[in-house]
Formats: structure tokens, sequence, C-alpha cells
């Protein structure tokens, strides 16, 4: 991919920003955006980029930027999950963007840190971006300060009453003994939410790098397409002009379509896009 389309190039904000915001217009039509095909919304977009920001930008120029965007808007959007299912009570906004950029940081792909910020402030409100809390959530110890009166008193159990002997309650455990036993039984519980905080941070992770694979592996797909569509349309023209019956022409229109015919044959032969030559029309043996 050319370097102009990667992101750092030379896209300005404020183009990332229109084109964002394009996106927006074009793909969530209450009226046709559930029904427009891939390529008629791209063609679609470009137009309104082009009419709002005054760019040249081709259509696949777009088309690649947003894929580079899309990626980094999601990640950005994975991070701030994590950071607000691991946010605590007392923190601010401030606490929940440095936690994001670390998230963001930690994936390993791309940049390290998220500086699209006006751009997810378009798409932030839109399905396909809207943030969804998914981490367990965190309930307080409920072990009891003081351990309860035990309802099995030796004084109800039916063998009472056919023994003469009535024996001692155990003894009750003494203050240290009975906070070093709550202690355990918190520490244990911590250290088992903290493993599944941790499986389930894992598996989202992973869960989030194959969805974006998914969507780099489709992206490169409809560009393939569209590249064999165009070679496929580019044959078709030639095969016409190849064709074409110039018997019934006129010498200048005969001349015109012979010039066609031999670029046809220089870009099969050699490969060459470039303009004709036309010192042939002097040669009388062409």
């Amino acid at each position: 991919m050319a370097s102009s389309v990667e992101v750092g190039g030379s896209w300005s904000t404020q183009e990332d920003v229109v084109l964002c915001q394009c996106w927006v217009n074009v793909s969530h039509d209450p009226i046709t955006g559930n029904e427009m095909k891939f390529h008629h919304m791209w063609s679609k977009i470009h137009g309104e980029f082009c009419q709002r920001s005054g760019s040249i930008w081709t259509e696949m120029a777009l088309s690649s930027r947003w894929k580079l965007l899309n990626r980094e808007l999601g990640k950005w959007r994975n991070a701030l999950a994590k950071a607000r299912d691991n946010i605590r009570s007392g923190q601010n906004l401030s606490d929940e963007i440095i936690q994001a950029q670390m998230w963001f940081g930690a994936t390993g792909q791309g940049k390290k840190n998220f500086v699209h910020f006006q751009c997810w402030e378009v798409v932030k409100d839109f399905p396909k971006f809207r943030i969804i809390p998914t981490g367990p959530p965190v309930v307080m110890n409920e072990t009891p300060l003081h351990d309860s009166p035990s309802t099995d008193s030796p004084l109800d159990s039916p063998m009472e009453t056919e023994s003469p002997f009535v024996p001692h309650p155990p003894r009750p455990i003494g203050r240290k003994a009975a906070k070093a036993k709550r202690g355990g039984t918190s520490t244990t519980e911590c250290v088992q939410l903290l493993e599944q905080i941790a499986k389930n941070t894992s598996l989202r992770m992973e869960r989030d790098l194959k969805r974006d694979e998914m969507d780099v592996a489709r992206e490169e797909s409809f560009v393939i397409q569209q590249q064999k569509a165009q070679e496929k349309d580019m044959e078709d023209r030639e095969m016409k002009i190849m064709a074409m019956d110039t018997s019934h022409m006129s010498p200048e229109t005969k001349a015109y379509w012979k010039l066609r015919r031999r670029d046809v044959m220089r870009r099969k032969l050699f490969h060459d896009d470039g303009p004709s030559n036309t010192d042939w029309l002097n040669d009388e043996n062409h």
C-alpha cells in the first residue's frame, strides 16, 4: 500500500474527521444505509468527501484510509471497555483514559498511543463503536464480621432425651483466630476473582484480535476483487477495439481505430500504458 494512505502520512486530521463523518452519513442513512452494496457505498462516500473537503483523494485511497482508521478506532473502543471494567471507585475520566492508553499500547499492533480523538467523537455513538461493558461484576466479600450462632444446638438433638450426659458446647475461637480465618477466606476469594478477570481479559483480547484479522482479510479481499473487475472491464474494452469493423468508416476514423488497436497490442506485448506515438500515421507501411 502506498505510504500516502498510511496512518500518520499526508492525511490531515481534518480530512480524517470529514472521512469519518461521510462514513457515518452514508452507512447509517435510515433509507438506503442497510441495503446499499459495498462498492456503491464507497462511491457515495467518495462523492460526499470530495464535495465537503475539496480533496483529490481517490475512492481506493478513501477505502484504504478508512480500513486503518477503523482498526485504530476499534482497538480504542476495546481499550476503553477494558478500562471501564477495571476502573475503581473514586477514579475520574483522566484515570480511565490513562488505563485505556495502556490497554491500547499492550495489543502490540499499530501505534502505541491512540491519537484520533476527534474521529472518535464522530463515531463513538454508533453501534459498531458503542462500548458495552463485558467484565464480570465485582462484589464485596460476603463473609460476616462475626460467626452466626449455630442452629444445630446439642439441646435440640433427639439424642438428649436418651443420654443422661449433656455435651459441652464447643469452645468459641478467639478474636485472632476468627480474624485469621476470615482473612484467609477473603484472600482466596480475591485470588480467584483476579484469576477470573485475567482469564476473561485474555479471552476478550484473543476474540478482538481474531475479529480485527477477519476485518483486514475482508478488506483485502474486496480490494483484490475490485482490481480483478477493473482488469476484466479493460479486457472487454480491448476486445471490442480489436473487433471493430472499420470497412465502412472514413479514413480519419479508420486512422483513429488503428491507433487504438496499436495501443492494445503494445499493452499486451510490452505492458506499456503510455500514450501512443503517432509517427506511424506518416508511415506508408503501417
